[in-house]
């Protein structure tokens, strides 16, 4: 069922066939729609992005619309969106437009060396609110994307279609560096044989401004795509994106060490596991041969339906969610590192409250356990928690109602003596197909 909204005194269904004169008229009057997912309402404003206008979220505002509602989206606290908000990105609420600041270079000056994203976590990963990291940048496209939400409508529908162009139409009024992001950004289409000529004759216009450069300058645009392989070759290696059977793009042998060294884990998911996928997002320009090169990269695991998952026993939780039917939204670190805590999932179908759920790794240290707390302490949802290899796996929170207990931690040095009298998600079955 679709949301209504009060414009102008009137009750108007999101579905309207004259919503589109209703919502220009509004926009002309710099008038306020209010979303009626919850009452009285919460105000909402109206965008002109290429020709349309569309009712946007104010910022800040997405906690306090009802978790069915398409406008709802968790605190920014529970996830690293708090820190970059209002800092590396910022919205304006009168033309819809949304400001980024990037913590890495679109262009690459001779004689220079390009800043390298997957060495130390640090080098992408860091605590540094007022500029987005290239993780951030493809956490906070995903989040846009709404491809970090599920619900049970979604099963057999995300193919990368559907993906590429969710993504796409994120970084439409966005713009970075006093650039169009949009401009800037590669993401392959789905490849297909009966369309190979039109399909590369795109690719050639889009990937055309690289070679716009001066004897100083260079440059760089944006890769978000799936990685079907990283190999070997004569001088560093290549990566191999799915839907570029024709193309790759060269890395470095420096660079691929320290990727290899970086992303240890999620790598080794990925091998482990077939129905994962790597999203990788890069920096790329022509190399000194014609051939595409990678400056700067970080990658991100996902489960089989694209929400984005950390680990192991992420992808449990992920997977018991889906596997369960359930509605929820995943979220994303952006900039935080491995050792600040963030809500792995957030309910959207239970009642009176969203629930959010935490997953606590083992070898988890004091200091995330105690910022764990404190986070669960000043969150407005209640919280579910699962100490992996500690507390056996809780239930799931139910549909209609959810009453938690208190939340306590069990210390590490006292896992020996925590009873496993439930069955853990290392024990239920589940069909990744």
């Amino acid at each position: 069922m679709k949301h209504s909204y009060q414009i102008g005194g009137s009750r108007v269904c999101a579905d309207a066939a004259d919503l589109e004169a209703t919502l220009a008229t509004a926009h002309a009057a710099k008038e306020r729609p209010l979303c009626l997912c919850r009452d009285p309402g919460i105000p909402m404003y109206v965008a002109s992005l290429a020709n349309r206008h569309l009712i946007k979220r104010m910022p800040n505002t997405g906690s306090q619309h009802s978790p069915d509602c398409e406008s709802f989206e968790p605190p920014p606290e529970l996830s690293g969106l708090g820190e970059v908000s209002g800092t590396a990105i910022v919205e304006d609420a009168d033309t819809g437009a949304t400001s980024l600041k990037l913590d890495f270079s679109l262009t690459k000056t001779a004689g220079r060396v390009a800043p390298v994203a997957c060495g130390r976590e640090a080098d992408t990963v860091r605590t540094d609110g007022t500029k987005l990291t290239l993780r951030g940048l493809l956490h906070y496209l995903w989040e846009e994307a709404s491809l970090n939400r599920w619900t049970p409508a979604m099963e057999g529908k995300r193919r990368w279609y559907v993906v590429r162009k969710a993504l796409l139409a994120a970084a439409c009024s966005k713009s970075a560096k006093g650039q169009a992001l949009g401009a800037r950004l590669f993401v392959p289409e789905t490849f297909s044989m009966e369309n190979q000529q039109d399909i590369e004759r795109r690719r050639t216009d889009s990937l055309s401004q690289l070679y716009a450069c001066t004897s100083k300058k260079r440059e760089l645009m944006l890769l978000v795509g799936e990685v079907k392989a990283v190999n070997p070759a004569r001088y560093g290696f290549k990566v191999v994106i799915k839907h570029l059977p024709d193309l790759s793009f060269t890395l470095d042998e420096q660079l691929a060490r320290r990727m290899e060294k970086r992303f240890k884990d999620e790598l080794a998911l990925w091998n482990a596991d077939e129905s994962t996928h790597l999203v990788v997002i890069a920096t790329f320009g022509i190399g000194p041969a014609g051939m595409l090169a990678i400056e700067e990269m970080a990658f991100m695991l996902t489960s089989a339906n694209w929400i984005p998952i950390e680990g192991v026993h992420d992808l449990q939780l992920v997977s018991g969610l889906t596997q369960a039917g359930r509605r929820f939204t995943r979220g994303l670190r952006y900039n935080l590192a491995s050792d600040r805590p963030v809500a792995t999932a957030v309910t959207t179908d239970t009642r009176p409250n969203p629930v959010a759920m935490y997953v606590v790794a083992p070898g988890a240290t004091d200091a995330h356990t105690a910022a764990l707390m404190a986070l669960i302490d000043e969150s407005i949802f209640p919280s579910w928690v699962w100490q992996v290899g500690i507390a056996p796996f809780p239930p799931l929170p139910e549909v209609l109602g959810y009453q938690p207990g208190p939340i306590d931690l069990v210390p590490r040095d006292a896992a020996d003596n925590v009873a496993d009298d439930g069955a853990g998600v290392e024990d239920m079955e589940f069909d990744h197909e």
